[in-house]
């Protein structure tokens, strides 16, 4: 699976920007998908993440209520809409697939290249 992250960009505060991840491969209907952060002098943390359905999603505390992570699996995409922004937001967000459904970046196998937001406040 090959993952290309988009929809980056700057927004102030209360913004809304909304993320999208295009992936190759036959494997992205049977992937689950999810969103990492990575900001300045920071670990990746966990955003999102959705199963291969979209049956079933889950949040970090950050971005519950605020944050929607869906798909199309038609179109190979994977989404993350993010409202409220906050400038603690600031970040590279990545999008990834693995086979198994996990908060954890180790588990998944494959990575896009990054999209970069920046909130100002």
């Amino acid at each position: 699976v090959q993952l290309q992250a988009s929809g980056g960009g700057s927004v102030q505060a209360g913004g809304s920007l909304r993320l999208s991840c295009a992936a190759s491969g036959r494997t992205f209907s049977s992937s689950v998908m999810g969103w990492f952060r990575q900001a300045p002098g920071m670990e990746r943390e966990f955003v999102a993440v959705i199963s291969s359905s979209g049956g079933s999603t889950s949040y970090a505390d950050s971005a519950k209520g605020r944050f929607t992570i869906s798909r199309d699996n038609a179109k190979n995409t994977v989404y993350l809409q993010m409202n409220s922004l906050k400038p603690e937001d600031t970040a590279v967000y990545y999008c990834a697939a693995s086979s198994r459904y996990s908060i954890r970046s180790a588990q998944y196998d494959y990575w896009g290249q990054g999209t970069l937001v920046t909130v100002s406040s």
